[in-house]
Formats: structure tokens, C-alpha cells, sequence
């Protein structure tokens, strides 16, 4: 069986957001990214606006996510002014919003295409728009694209060793949790999440529902070395 190119990436931002059900006054966050925002981000890239058609080819991508570190939700809240038509001031109203701090997944995104694989991977390491992990407030790190492999979906994101920080790996087990499109697997229920996209306009934002299947794995530990030399540029 031809195997197919794997993107992977890290989401690892020190905080993220990922809603699929949100309301302007309170902005919720799943536990892993939605296949919604992982298409945004790939459109951004692409150059592509809120409105465009080649947006809803973007569905035809197979995601799977996993969790290497879940994370804790944050809650914030501050007040905003609403305003009249006319611009006169109405009434103060508490505003919500949820994130995600110090979570880490793994993405990896599949098509039997292999060009477009290519075409998307480039556009993800030089985007067009600037991506971000949820909102505009939540930047993508400097590592977050760790490359393009020759290996089926599935294998590719269950072969890359356990991304969680040191601290984190010492007081947890290994053992991770996997969401992947439905099609990917015949195991296990199939839960429906409204993350499917239809339109990003501003004024109309419209999704479906997809199925989607979890499964439990155990990510590989990377082993290294110890060493006592003390490389400040090492990681760029």
C-alpha cells in the first residue's frame, strides 16, 4: 500500500482557544482544537479570504489531533461598553472567555494528494496571512511545523515521541488520547462535532456537524543523552 505524505504540527502555545459552540458574550474553548480552526489556519496560509469557495475543498483534508498535554482552562472575563445606534452610550456588560494554558498537541493533516500536501506544507512554513492558535491574541510558536513525513496518518501520529514539557512527563503516564476524523477508524463510538466548515464570513459564519472517534495510545519517549553543556541558542 503507497504511503501517504503526513503533515505534522505542535500547538503549544502558552495559551489557546478552540471553540466549536460560542456566543459573542461568551467565548467557550473545546479540549483540542477543531478541524474548523486547523482549515482556518491552513486557508490563512493559503492566502485564501474569509469568503472563498476553495475554503470548502479544505473539508476534504483528514485531521487527527493528539493531546500530549492536556492543559488547564482558564477563565477570564472584563466588562465592555455597548452603544446606542446613534453612538450614545446603553449599558456595561461582562463579557467571558475561556482558554486553554500550557496544553500541547499534535496535529497531523493527510490527502491522497501528495502535490497538495506539498503545496499546504509550503504555505504553513511561509504563510500569506498571519495564523494563530484560536484567536488573534494567541500566536503560533516559532517551532510549531515539525515537517512532512512519508507514513500514513495514523502511524505518523502515534510514532512521534511525547511532546508534553520535562515537568509534565515526570508526573504523568504517556498514555494519550487521539481524535481523528471518523473515517479514519472503525473503532469505538462516533461522536458528532460541529466543526465542520460551510463559511468564515464575519457576518454569516455557518458549520456542520462531522463525526469524529477517539482512541487511547502510548506516545513514545524520546530518550537523550544528560548532558551539563548549557546551549542558550540551541532550540533556534
Amino acid at each position: 500500500m503507497r504511503l501517504m505524505k503526513t503533515i505534522l504540527l505542535k500547538f503549544a502555545g502558552p495559551m489557546q482557544a478552540w471553540g466549536s459552540s460560542s456566543s459573542f458574550e461568551t467565548r467557550d474553548t473545546d479540549t483540542h482544537p477543531t478541524k474548523s480552526a486547523i482549515i482556518g489556519l491552513i486557508g490563512a496560509s493559503l492566502g485564501y479570504r474569509r469568503d472563498d469557495e476553495l475554503i470548502h475543498k479544505l473539508n476534504e483534508l483528514k485531521i487527527a489531533v493528539r493531546v500530549d498535554q492536556p492543559g488547564r482552562r482558564l477563565h477570564d472575563y472584563h466588562t465592555a461598553a455597548k452603544t446606542k445606534a446613534n453612538g450614545s452610550f446603553e449599558r456595561t456588560y461582562v463579557t467571558n472567555r475561556y482558554y486553554l494554558e500550557d496544553a500541547v498537541f499534535i496535529v497531523a493533516i493527510n490527502h491522497p494528494t501528495d502535490a497538495w500536501i506539498t503545496e499546504i506544507a509550503e504555505a504553513l512554513k511561509h504563510p500569506y496571512f498571519q495564523g494563530y492558535l484560536g484567536r488573534r491574541s494567541l500566536p503560533l510558536t516559532y517551532d510549531y511545523f515539525l515537517g512532512v513525513i512519508d507514513k500514513d496518518i495514523i502511524q505518523a501520529i502515534e510514532e512521534i515521541p511525547w511532546q508534553a514539557h520535562k515537568s509534565y512527563q515526570k508526573k504523568h503516564s504517556n498514555k494519550v488520547t487521539v481524535f481523528m476524523d471518523a473515517e479514519l477508524s472503525n473503532e469505538g463510538p462516533v461522536t458528532m462535532r460541529k466543526d465542520r466548515v460551510k463559511s468564515f464570513s464575519q457576518k454569516n459564519r455557518m458549520f456542520d456537524y462531522r463525526g469524529e472517534v477517539r482512541r487511547s495510545v502510548f506516545a513514545p519517549i524520546k530518550t537523550q543523552l544528560s548532558s551539563t553543556e548549557h546551549d542558550a541558542f540551541d532550540a533556534i
